[in-house]
């Protein structure tokens, strides 16, 4: 269990997702934001699949990415933000099925860097299936060094 720095992390997270534009495009939604754990799901449509009809790796890159780097978000102080300095993503199934779910959360905490891991599941006819398991460093970036 981690204590948030910001304890209205939630509402902030909220906040910034109006500002996640290509997560809004595709159709990906935050379903659980706690303190250093993030889910998030969507429905599996067409123009998320490769040319065999499974999920593409990038999309399932993406979903991976977007739940860790949120994960670690929560934890950081109200003037700092987290980017992606490393995305390491295991292919373990085809990604078929009705819905797909990722969950990230954070595995160790620290001033300048994050580590977070995850993974995307899909839904068929009730069954999870796990597609691919993920690792990221989450880079703390302080805004008023970027003014």
């Amino acid at each position: 269990m981690f204590i948030p720095q910001n304890p209205n992390f939630k509402e902030l997270i909220l906040e910034k997702l109006n500002g996640q534009h290509f997560m809004h495009h595709i159709g990906f939604e935050l379903t659980s934001i706690e303190p250093g754990e993030v889910k998030g799901e969507m429905q599996i449509e067409e123009y998320i699949k490769q040319q065999t009809g499974f999920i593409h790796g990038g999309a399932t890159a993406t979903f991976a990415d977007l739940v860790m780097g949120f994960a670690a978000y929560s934890l950081v102080k109200l003037d700092q933000v987290v980017v992606t300095a490393d995305l390491r993503v295991s292919y373990l199934n085809p990604g078929i099925g009705e819905r797909v779910i990722a969950k990230g959360w954070v595995i160790k905490p620290g001033s300048k860097l994050i580590f977070c891991e995850g993974e995307i599941v899909t839904i068929k006819n009730g069954i999870e299936t796990l597609i691919a398991k993920a690792s990221a460093t989450m880079a703390v970036v302080n805004m008023g060094d970027l003014k």
